[in-house]
């Protein structure tokens, strides 16, 4: 490492408007699923801004990784609510998500109106590989931060095992993963400090606005005035929208019952998208018929490949559903489709919001104590097999795209997604071109590919 150039001084204080542009970006530019996400947080505002430090970065990580719902949101959250307040959470919150959830809107309503174009095809075609080698790309990231030693790296093959081979639950890795974290705490506190117990951020990147040892300004310090005041804002929103949700179409109606679907599954299934899918599937598909099987997976391609969180597909859905159902009548298909889509949107991430706002002043106060940290070091570790295995998981998709459970090598293998793939693999691993260009180039070798062929 060239210590010559490391800045010995943090950076000047960050406005929001400076804020606000950044989570802005990010959010036009946040592809690759979370696991991309994070990572081209860490790259920007531990490496290069140094808003934050790597020990601070990870432990608000850890935490997120804890919750229901969408890590990488929920992470934005908490970095934008650390440095502005709750404006700044709320900003950094909704700017991840907004892109996206408009993009989606257009993109679900050209799927719907006019059906499969061969232009969007070839694009999807060649962007599936490339979001899989930037998968694999983010995992070698968080791995190589987080996997300091022996002990953790184990930890991150046994989870990719229990999960690949066994199918093991991914609340039960966490739980597991935090069990052991706590244990050996207290038996090996060095093979368990974050970061693996190998020196502050400041040693690779110089100075953080937010370092290990930053004093916790007023509004990050717990107050029961203050979580007993946000918890109520936080239920007043939520039975509003349900109230008025009632009022246009009863209990029984296609948006209420949508908000209180799209509510379970922000409160009960843990592990991020993958986790929520199996649910979403099971409830949008076999309980209400909101949409079709095969439509399903056309929408979580649709998420895969477009910015902001991958449980955006619950845009999707709620677009599919409102349309499908024909909420307004059988005129204003876009605006029922557009309902749908931010109904789901909405109850989908209020959850998160919250979950940040309230418990994180508890997790600053434990940034220092092993007795926490080390839980949460041993979660990002099983979480780095975990994202593996996610992997994994799209390569097969994208090479046996007629692959089942039973017979997961069926059909024929998409010799051109493998070339696309590596291609890929090796201009984010060895010349370090950014992911947008690579996505960009990917994009337009399917598009080539699917005219020639």
């Amino acid at each position: 490492m060239d210590t010559v150039n490391t800045p010995h001084t943090p950076p000047p204080p960050v406005s929001l408007g400076e804020a606000f542009l950044y989570w802005l970006k990010l959010g036009f530019i946040s592809f690759g699923g979370p696991a991309g996400q994070i990572a081209m947080m860490h790259q920007e505002l531990v490496e290069r801004r140094r808003w934050i430090s790597e020990r601070r970065f990870l432990h608000a990580l850890n935490y997120c990784m804890l919750l229901p719902g969408p890590e990488a949101t929920q992470l934005a959250v908490y970095i934008g609510w650390m440095m502005h307040r709750t404006p700044g959470g709320i900003i950094a919150g909704v700017l991840f998500v907004l892109p996206s959830l408009f993009l989606l809107i257009l993109l679900t309503w050209i799927y719907l109106a006019f059906g499969n174009l061969p232009l969007v095809a070839g694009i999807l075609y060649g962007i599936k590989p490339a979001v899989t080698a930037i998968v694999v790309f983010a995992a070698y990231r968080i791995g190589s931060r987080a996997l300091k030693n022996g002990v953790l790296w184990a930890m991150a093959a046994a989870a990719f095992v229990a999960i690949f081979a066994f199918d093991v639950p991914f609340p039960a890795i966490v739980l597991a993963a935090a069990l052991i974290g706590y244990l050996g705490g207290q038996v090996a506190p060095e093979k368990f400090k974050a970061g693996g117990g190998h020196g502050a951020a400041d040693k690779h990147f110089g100075p953080a606005l937010i370092d290990d040892d930053t004093p916790p300004p007023s509004w990050v310090r717990f107050s029961w005035g203050r979580l007993i005041g946000y918890s109520a804002i936080g239920l007043a929103l939520w039975a509003g929208a349900m109230a008025l949700l009632m009022a246009q179409g009863g209990w029984t109606g296609v948006l209420t019952q949508m908000g209180w679907f799209f509510t379970k599954a922000a409160l009960l299934t843990f592990g991020g998208a993958y986790a929520v899918l199996p649910y979403v599937y099971q409830g949008g598909v076999e309980t209400y018929g909101w949409l079709t099987g095969p439509q399903m997976i056309d929408g979580l391609a649709l998420g895969e490949t477009t910015p902001g969180p991958l449980i955006m597909v619950v845009a999707f859905v709620g677009f599919v559903g409102g349309w499908t159902k024909e909420i307004f009548g059988t005129e204003p298909l876009f605006l029922a489709g557009a309902a749908g889509a931010t109904v789901a949107t909405f109850f989908t991430f209020l959850p998160s919001f919250l979950f940040i706002l309230v418990g994180g002043p508890l997790v600053e106060a434990t940034h220092g104590d092993i007795k926490f940290t080390a839980p949460l070091t041993g979660i990002t570790a099983a979480v780095v097999g975990v994202v593996i295995n996610l992997a994994v998981f799209f390569a097969w998709h994208v090479l046996w795209p007629q692959g089942t459970q039973g017979s997961p090598f069926a059909g024929t293998f998409e010799w051109f997604s493998a070339l696309i793939g590596i291609a890929a693999a090796i201009a984010l691993f060895r010349y370090k071109i950014g992911i947008m260009p690579v996505i960009g180039a990917c994009a337009l070798l399917g598009l080539a590919y699917s005219f020639f062929m």
